[in-house]
């Protein structure tokens, strides 16, 4: 395990990037090379630098640092170009493509075959990836007070939004709740993932998990930017009131069921859905829909994130299920009275339409062969 403790790097101004300064209420487009191509040109990443009227904290909100989950860079960019945020302390630095190797090739990882989100806090001597996780650490860390980190789903998955970060830390507690997500996971993250070194270095980040890769869903934009915005309306960056979620669950423990048989699946839970102990998640079929077994539910839960591929194999992913048994009586009741529009409904609706959802048949009991 590595040390809880990381050396912050050297404090950099948010206000200065190379030969642009930025003034109070100005907002300024720079760019950050990170490496360099076969033809040594300079590889940079585009930086959006807003600054408020007055001092105060800063924040980066940075996406693609897995380079094919894209939602977050639609939030951010929705977030410059539609929400024409009016900061009145403190300085916000927006980062919509970290990977920009992997995000021009809409891969999820490096050239070099390397997840950068496992390389931080980086080395200035090490691989590819590790040396531009060093840039990245060294010069957006290097000037943030707090961060959130945009991500999705990996390939073939989708995750209803959710909120991940160690709240045994104040800070990360803090703006975590004060995003106003209905979920929010309780961990550290792995090692060497960017929101876990941050937060080690003394720069509290949470991380937003939501939505597929290669996409930008209008529903998950509209949850990004409405958190972020709530966000710094905590740290009094911006004017307005902190949004507040129909409900809160923290989850202390998740678990994703996996297939035992191949097959084919008929799923009957969507994103955000919550489910009982007990209750079928999926039917697993042959192509030609004679039914081998149906996956249950092992515990009351809600449904974190799914495959959103039908055909699997023993030991694929198929449900990742937050288990919430002692508020799930309460859960259903708020999720009854919320209206028809609701975000967290159109959410849930949005994403499900990349799975095909349908009930259960009648047949289906725990009399039947099941897998938890």
């Amino acid at each position: 395990m590595k040390s809880r403790n990381r050396p912050r790097p050297e404090k950099r101004s948010p206000h200065v990037w190379g030969d642009v300064v930025i003034e109070p209420e100005q907002t300024a487009s720079v760019s950050l090379a990170v490496t360099e191509s076969y033809s040594q040109l300079t590889v940079p990443i585009p930086v959006v630098v807003q600054r408020g009227k007055e001092d105060g904290p800063t924040v980066f909100v940075s996406a693609a640092l897995h380079g094919d989950e894209i939602n977050g860079t639609g939030s951010i960019r929705a977030l410059i170009t539609e929400n024409q945020l009016c900061l009145l302390k403190g300085t916000l630095i927006l980062v919509p493509v970290i990977n920009i190797l992997g995000f021009d090739r809409h891969s999820r990882y490096l050239p070099d075959r390397r997840d950068l989100n496992r390389c931080f806090p980086g080395q200035s001597d090490g691989s590819l990836a590790a040396r531009m996780a060093k840039i990245v650490y060294d010069e957006i860390v290097g000037r943030s007070d707090y961060g959130i980190d945009l991500h999705t789903a990996a390939v073939r998955r989708t995750n209803f939004p959710c909120i991940r970060g160690d709240l045994s830390h104040p800070e990360v507690k803090r703006i975590a709740k004060a995003f106003g997500c209905e979920i929010i996971l309780d961990n550290t993250g792995p090692d060497g993932s960017f929101r876990r070194e941050a937060t080690l270095a003394g720069c509290p980040t949470i991380v937003l998990e939501a939505g597929e890769v290669w996409k930008v869903e209008p529903a998950v934009v509209e949850y990004s930017v409405n958190g972020i915005v709530s966000v710094l309306t905590e740290l009094g960056m911006v004017d307005g009131e902190r949004a507040e979620p129909p409900f809160e669950i923290v989850i202390q423990k998740s678990k994703w069921v996996r297939a035992s048989r191949g097959g084919f699946l008929r799923f009957h839970v969507s994103p955000g859905d919550l489910v009982r102990t007990g209750s079928p998640l999926a039917t697993n079929t042959s192509i030609t829909g004679v039914e081998n077994n149906f996956i249950i539910a092992p515990r009351d839960a809600i449904v974190l994130g799914m495959t959103t591929l039908p055909c699997i194999a023993p030991g694929d992913p198929i449900c990742h299920l937050g288990f919430i048994d002692e508020k799930h009586k309460e859960l259903e009741k708020l999720v009854k009275k919320l209206p028809a529009d609701a975000l967290h409904g159109r959410t849930s609706e949005q994403l499900s339409t990349n799975v095909s959802v349908v009930d259960p048949l009648p047949h289906q009991s725990l009399d039947v062969p099941f897998e938890h």
